[in-house]
């Protein structure tokens, strides 16, 4: 059974249909590259994936059941969108890293937190430092450590490294292929033709709304 499905759905901005009779079923354990034209409606499948948006027509089932009769804050606990753009928390790296554990009435796990720390290359004095120091690449790369903080369902990335110089795309590409591997399903939103060919097994394009073509990519 696919873990999320799509079956002729629609979603209407004023006169536009950004996502237009679109059907499609993702399984458990894939790694799919979103790819196409800037306003194909790869962002805006991706919101909907998490019920941030709501379908204009049509339905999306998540592990067989209508998205809609899922409690929202649940459903987002188990897929788990990240942001082009991030928004960070309160005034301190801290403050994005214990916001999960909160939320989920968790004991804050230190060592998790070092331990990705280390793993995208952050020394751990990193944790005490203030957002408003930040740059792009380094808010896009904390705000994807708060999404690993607890394994999800479905992780979902939109250009999460479009900040981000050679060696730390590379250093975020294999966190996401480990995670993967460990049975987590990926949907990545990327303009990088070349980053599209690296971990996934499969390749989606969208173009005006519309699936162009869905690529099963072999494994060597």
């Amino acid at each position: 059974m696919s873990i999320l499905e799509f079956k002729n759905a629609f979603y209407t901005h004023g006169d536009d249909d950004i996502i237009n009779d679109l059907s499609i079923k993702i399984d458990k354990g894939d790694f799919i590259y979103i790819v196409g034209p800037s306003g194909g409606g790869k962002s805006t499948f991706l919101k909907l994936c998490c019920h941030l948006i709501s379908l204009t027509k049509g339905k999306i089932l998540y592990k067989g059941i209508d998205m809609n009769q899922y409690d929202p804050i649940d459903l987002r606990l188990d897929i788990s969108y990240c942001f082009q753009t991030p928004y960070l928390f309160g005034d301190t790296v801290e403050d994005n890293f214990l916001f999960p554990y909160k939320v989920r009435n968790k004991k804050v796990d230190l060592n998790k937190i070092y331990e990705l720390l280390e793993q995208f290359k952050f020394n751990r004095d990193f944790f005490k430092k203030e957002v408003k120091n930040l740059s792009g690449g380094e808010k896009q790369r904390i705000a994807l450590i708060r999404n690993l903080l607890f394994k999800p369902e479905i992780l979902l990335l939109d250009e999460v490294t479009s900040a981000l110089d050679a060696e730390n795309t590379l250093i975020v590409e294999d966190a996401i292929k480990d995670l993967n591997e460990d049975g987590v399903t990926i949907l990545w939103v990327t303009h990088d033709i070349e980053q599209s060919k690296r971990h996934g097994n499969k390749i989606l394009t969208l173009e005006n709304g519309k699936i162009k073509s869905l690529e099963v990519i072999q494994s060597e």
